[in-house]
C-alpha cells in the first residue's frame, strides 16, 4: 500500500512537472533566486561602524504590474501577484582585522507571503517562515575616498517546499552568494557618494528534484547626499539624513535546467533593471534609524515587471571604542 501511495505521488508530481514545462516553453517562464532586490541602496559598499550590533526589522513589498515575454512586451497585464516579506535580523561588526578589513556577520530570520517561485501568475502562498539568510563572512575597508566590502552569504532552505504544492514558503534549494562593492566619496566630508554592490548567486537543485535555477548576477547601489541635522545651538549634530537616487539590475547568467525525461529544457534567460529613490534618517542620541526605498522596474525580459518597496527600522548597540576612520 505504501509503495502504491509513493507511486501515486510521483505520478502527480510528474503531471505537475509536465504542465510546468509546457508553461515554461510557452511563456519563457523563469525560476527565481533568493537575492531580494532592493535590500541595498545608498552606500551599499559601506560596512556599518566597528564595535556595533545592529538589530533591524525589514519590510519588503513587491507588486507585479505585468509579466513580460522574451521581447520585453506584456504577455499578461495586471497579473495580481504581490510578495511580502518581513522578519528580524542582526548585523555584527567587530574591531578584529582580516587583511586590514573589519570582520562582521549577519543573520536574518524571515517570514513571507506569496513567495514568488518564478514567473507564474498563480504564485500564491500563506504568510509563513521562509528561507534563512546567514552571512558568516563580511569584510569592510574604510579609506578617505572610498569604502569597500566583501561578503559570503548562504540561503538555507528552511521554508516549506514541495514540488507542485500551493503553500510553499521557500524555494527548496541551498544558495551560495558572493558579493563585493564600493562606496565612492566625492568630497572630504564624505557627504556626496556613489555606490555599487555586485552579488553572484550560485543555486543548488530544488528539493527532491533535478530542477536547477541558473546562476544570477545582481547589481545595486545609488547616488546620494548626506545631511547633518544640527541642534538649536548649531554645535553638534542630532541626526544624519541620507537621500538620493537608487538602482538595481539583475541578469540570469546561466540557463535554468528543467529535466523532461531524457531532455534538459533550458528556458531563455531573464533580466530586469530598476530606478528609484531612498531616504533614511539616523537619530544619533537614540541610535535608531528608519529608511524607505522605492524602486520602479523597467526593461524586464521573461519575468515580472513591477515596483519594489523596502522599509527598514533598526537600532544600533555600540560597545568598545570605535577607531577613527
Amino acid at each position: 500500500m505504501k509503495a502504491e501511495l509513493n507511486q501515486y505521488r510521483r505520478t502527480i508530481k510528474s503531471i505537475f512537472l509536465v504542465s510546468f514545462l509546457a508553461f515554461s516553453c510557452l511563456s519563457h517562464a523563469q525560476l527565481k533566486g533568493g537575492h531580494i532586490l532592493g535590500s541595498s541602496g545608498l552606500q551599499s559598499g559601506t560596512q556599518a561602524p566597528e564595535n556595533t550590533v545592529s538589530l533591524y526589522l525589514p519590510g519588503y513589498l513587491y507588486t507585479a504590474g505585468s509579466l513580460r515575454d522574451a521581447n520585453g512586451d506584456k504577455s499578461i497585464a495586471n497579473p495580481d501577484v504581490n510578495m511580502f516579506l518581513t522578519g528580524v535580523g542582526a548585523n555584527y561588526v567587530s574591531d578584529f582585522k582580516i587583511l586590514g578589513a573589519n570582520y562582521g556577520a549577519t543573520l536574518l530570520l524571515a517570514f513571507a507571503s506569496n513567495r514568488i517561485q518564478g514567473s507564474y501568475v498563480d504564485s500564491k502562498s500563506p504568510f509563513a517562515f521562509t528561507d534563512m539568510l546567514v552571512q558568516p563572512i563580511q569584510l569592510g575597508w574604510h579609506h578617505k575616498k572610498a569604502d569597500f566590502v566583501f561578503s559570503y552569504q548562504l540561503y538555507l532552505p528552511t521554508g516549506k517546499y514541495e514540488l507542485g504544492a500551493s503553500d510553499n514558503s521557500g524555494l527548496g534549494m541551498f544558495i551560495n552568494e558572493f558579493s563585493g562593492g564600493t562606496t565612492l566619496f566625492f568630497n572630504d566630508k564624505k557627504t556626496v557618494h556613489f555606490s555599487i554592490l555586485a552579488a553572484y548567486e550560485i543555486n543548488g537543485k530544488k528539493k527532491d528534484t533535478d530542477i536547477k535555477t541558473g546562476d544570477i548576477l545582481s547589481v545595486e547601489g545609488g547616488l546620494g547626499k548626506t545631511f547633518y541635522m544640527m541642534n538649536a545651538e548649531k554645535t553638534a549634530p542630532t541626526g544624519i539624513l541620507n537621500a538620493g537616487l537608487i538602482y538595481y539590475l539583475q541578469y540570469k547568467v546561466s540557463n535554468d535546467e528543467i529535466p523532461a525525461g531524457t531532455l534538459i529544457l533550458e528556458p531563455d534567460k531573464d533580466r530586469v533593471g530598476a530606478l528609484g529613490a531612498e531616504v533614511n534618517y539616523f537619530h544619533i542620541e537614540c541610535k535608531t534609524s528608519a529608511g524607505l526605498r522605492w524602486v520602479s522596474e523597467l526593461g524586464a525580459v521573461n519575468r515580472f515587471q513591477g515596483n519594489t518597496f523596502f522599509l527598514t527600522l533598526a537600532h544600533v548597540f555600540s560597545f568598545g571604542k570605535e577607531q577613527p576612520k
